[in-house]
């Protein structure tokens, strides 16, 4: 046992799962300098640390010579390669580099890594050394009191992972809970929040991995796996949002979705025949809901065989599809990866023929039971495989189906004791960038649905090239985004779930994938009427705005309940589709930077509270989120509860969205706990009382916000009639943000955009207690604008004044609500509006 004393790692002193003992990588032995780093020796160990970029770092370590093989699955090959510059550091105590804005410091004796920012504050540290236990490996880190931790893609629980610990290995989790874990997705990357300044990790290891936050040791949090590379990236903020970024730039940005998608879909499994996907498609229409996709879940198929159509339910999907487009709906429609192993049927005929399915160890075609019995699944490690399975959507896609759904591809499988493949299945990598090997299903299983989503992806892209792809999938690994949308799997119709739903796409928006949702209403069971009135209000503020439910559950469409339960429904649906204008944008800002749509108030305001800690963990802000930078939505944190609650605000100027009032604080302000005063340090800048209602969402603009909308109308696909609407509230946004907004456009379905095909624009403002100045930007691009007058609604300035200069000439505002409103002309050359 002496190893464990001179190490000083006494809570590893027993063996392993595989009963192995510890070894430990300590003690520098030599060290090489690099133009962007270090190379270091233990001994046998090596470690090689260097610079990407002057704030990210990546770290590579290997109990022998030879380091792992530089591939990756999840982090692009250009930022891989990417090399900041770096000085050598060398003291008696340690060896490190710096670069202009980290310090990477090595213990001698320990190898232990300390990383500080250019002014010295400690970011990570190493709480001991490296051990590996056979195989298996753990790196362990500080964790200071006042640490958070965030991100981990669609893990149940908290917001806050501080004191959880998870387990990252794609499951079929139907039904699950609070504590489920794992679930459907492995996204291996988490953020680090201290006092307003954060930092980001990824582990890219694609084994059956796992994380603590303090869990175990109070002290300390750790991740680690059961095999492959020690292969981690950190990237520093200091600001939330850059640390987003900088993981964009690493593992790639997701592609901007065609507009549709991020109107209301109706989806249930199943809508069993075509007379009833129309009939549910005339009642949106006649009922005035808008809406803009249906989903097919397998029963369209012929005996839930991928890839085909059963011809009894669905004589003529061809027909149904152009009759639903003329509508302007959009068909989603599933296409499980599982093939059928039946003769004959052309998916496993063509597929056994080019040799495309995962296989046993002893060289035979690996057969499980999923929805059409036994099947065979396609090798996605293989590029020739992707091609192939892509090339299985032309008929479909020919047919007008808009946009496909990858389920149970964690992979699922029935007659399994796992719930998946055995861990012995063999992949064969063909793939640029990877050395060609084989694989156990034990190193694949968290990337397959990735893959899975990139062979769709893809696969669409060649049969439409113009056309932006929509794909939707339950399993996916760090990267995914890149190619597909998510969701988080198989929920229930619980007040608890729709509680659960913020903090999961929260998650799963730091982790990359900015177009995220949950099944409105829930999956599992049947909602109460109120349940689910209150998801579809909260639900229309979300990125993906899905309704869905299992077989065998109660309709689930909003106008079940009655009249008055669709009215309320109603009314937050349209809700959204003024708001297009600013949902769109925000897709376009996520497509270009990697900042996600729905984002918890630190990643906007990280200097909120007094100390800097994240409103988010407050027990009042809990269930609050932001959509964009500009809107807050602030349900009850129990969706149900009937008793007054308290809205904290991360800044001290909002409005009513819905009155266009003010907020003020309640008097006198309400301690956290009625019984002890409240901290002076945890203050936050404003608070609200709100007594919940049925038909109520409390929903408020920051100030300084110029937020663009639109007239109603009942799909993405119709053109809104009347002017643009820009609501101007008057006030500071805070954290140096600038007063205005912007408004992106082009014709949502193409690649056009990609070429100049779009219109951009840029607003400011300036409020003062007797003066306001806005300044409309001239359009950009070469899309045109769809109105031809602009609506100018300005909020919380009233200095008496009516009458507004608009580029030197007089115009009259008139009082609208609680607004002064005025409608120019706008000829796309911009024009500023003054008054004083």
């Amino acid at each position: 046992m002496l190893l464990f004393s001179l190490a000083g790692i006494s809570p590893f002193a027993q063996p392993g799962p595989d009963r192995s003992f510890p070894v430990v990588i300590r003690g520098v032995t030599s060290v090489t300098p690099l133009p962007d780093g270090i190379d270091i020796r233990a001994g046998a160990a090596r470690e090689k640390i260097v610079a990407l970029r002057n704030g990210i770092l990546r770290f590579r370590v290997s109990r022998t010579d030879t380091l792992p093989e530089d591939a990756s699955w999840a982090v692009l090959a250009g930022a891989r390669h990417s090399q900041a510059a770096a000085r050598p550091i060398t003291t008696v105590d340690f060896v490190g580099f710096a670069t202009k804005r980290l310090r990477v410091e090595v213990d001698r004796r320990t190898m232990e890594v300390t990383v500080l920012d250019a002014d010295g504050r400690v970011l990570q540290q190493d709480a001991r050394p490296i051990c590996y236990w056979g195989n298996s490996f753990r790196i362990d880190k500080v964790m200071p009191a006042n640490e958070h931790f965030f991100g981990l893609g669609d893990k149940t629980g908290p917001l806050d992972r501080r004191n959880e610990a998870f387990t990252l290995w794609n499951t079929d989790a139907y039904r699950f809970q609070e504590s489920t874990d794992p679930i459907y997705k492995s996204i291996p990357f988490f953020i680090t929040y201290q006092a307003g300044a954060a930092a980001g990790v990824l582990l890219d290891n694609t084994w059956r991995s796992s994380f603590d936050f303090g869990k175990e040791s109070r002290n300390s949090y750790s991740f680690g796996a059961e095999n492959g590379p020690i292969d981690y990236y950190l990237m520093y903020g200091p600001s939330p949002q850059k640390v987003v970024e900088e993981y964009a730039w690493l593992t790639g940005k997701p592609p901007l979705p065609p507009l549709w998608s991020l109107g209301f879909q109706q989806s249930r499994y199943s809508y069993m025949s075509q007379s009833k996907v129309l009939a549910v498609a005339r009642r949106l229409r006649a009922d005035h809901i808008p809406a803009d996709a249906i989903y097919l879940d397998i029963d369209y198929q012929e005996k839930d065989r991928p890839f085909t159509i059963d011809r009894s339910r669905f004589p003529d999907l061809a027909g149904m599809i152009a009759k639903l487009a003329a509508e302007h709906f959009h068909v989603v429609a599933i296409a499980d990866l599982h093939i059928a192993k039946v003769p004959g049927y052309y998916p496993y005929d063509n597929g056994v023929a080019n040799d495309d399915f995962v296989k046993n160890p002893d060289g035979s075609v690996y057969t499980g039971v999923v929805w059409p019995g036994p099947s065979v699944f396609p090798d996605f490690t293989r590029r020739q495989t992707r091609r192939w399975f892509g090339s299985l959507y032309k008929k479909l896609y020919g047919m007008g189906v808009s946009g496909f759904w990858d389920d149970m591809n964690e992979p699922s499988i029935f007659n399994s004791p796992a719930g998946t493949m055995p861990l012995d299945v063999v992949h064969r990598i063909d793939e640029p960038g990877f050395r060609s090997r084989t694989a156990t299903h034990a190193e694949i299983h968290n990337v397959y649905g990735m893959e899975n989503s990139r062979a769709t992806f893809d696969g669409l892209k060649l049969l439409k090239p113009d056309q932006r792809p929509f794909v939707l999938t339950r399993a996916t690994y760090a990267g995914g985004q890149r190619y597909a949308a998510t969701w988080t799997g198989d929920n229930s119709s619980t007040w608890n779930h729709l509680r659960m739903t913020t903090p999961m796409l929260e998650n799963l928006g730091l982790s990359g994938f900015a177009f995220a949702g949950a099944d409105v209403g829930g999956f599992a069971g049947s909602p109460t009427m109120n349940l689910l009135t209150k998801w579809i209000e909260i639900g229309a503020f979300q990125p993906i705005d899905r309704d869905h439910t299992e077989k065998g559950t109660q309709p689930q469409e909003p106008w079940v309940g009655g009249p008055a339960q669709e009215a309320i429904r109603r009314r937050y649906i349209d809700t959204r589709y003024r708001l297009m204008p600013y949902i769109y944008t925000l897709a376009d800002q996520a497509s270009r930077t990697g900042l996600p749509m729905i984002r918890p108030l630190f990643l906007e305001f990280p200097d909120a509270a007094a100390d800097r800690h994240p409103l988010d963990i407050d027990p009042e802000a809990s269930s609050e989120f932001l959509l964009g930078p500009d809107l807050l939505i602030a349900p009850a944190p129990f969706s149900d509860q009937i008793d007054e609650y308290e809205v904290e605000f991360p800044s001290s100027d909002w409005y009513d969205f819905w009155t266009g009032g003010k907020v003020h604080d309640p008097a006198p302000r309400s301690a956290p706990n009625p019984v002890l005063p409240p901290d002076p340090a945890r203050l936050v800048p404003l608070t609200t009382h709100v007594h919940p209602s049925l038909a109520g969402l409390p929903v408020y603009v920051r100030g300084g916000t110029i937020l663009p909308m639109q007239p109603l109308v009942q799909s993405t696909g119709e053109t809104p009639d009347g002017p643009l609407t820009l609501r101007a509230y008057a006030g500071n946004p805070g954290e140096g943000r600038p007063c205005g907004g912007s408004l992106y456009l082009d014709d949502g379905i193409t690649e056009a955009y990609r070429h100049g095909d779009f219109l951009r624009m840029k607003f400011t403002c300036r409020f003062e207690a007797d003066a306001l100045q806005i300044d409309i930007g001239a359009h950009e691009g070469a899309y045109p604008a769809w109105w031809k007058s602009i609506q100018v609604k300005i909020y919380g300035w009233n200095a008496g004044q009516r009458n507004f200069r608009v580029n030197g000439n007089t115009v009259a505002a008139v009082e609208c609500g609680r607004a002064l409103c005025i409608t120019i002309p706008d000829d796309g050359r911009g024009m500023e509006i003054t008054a004083r």
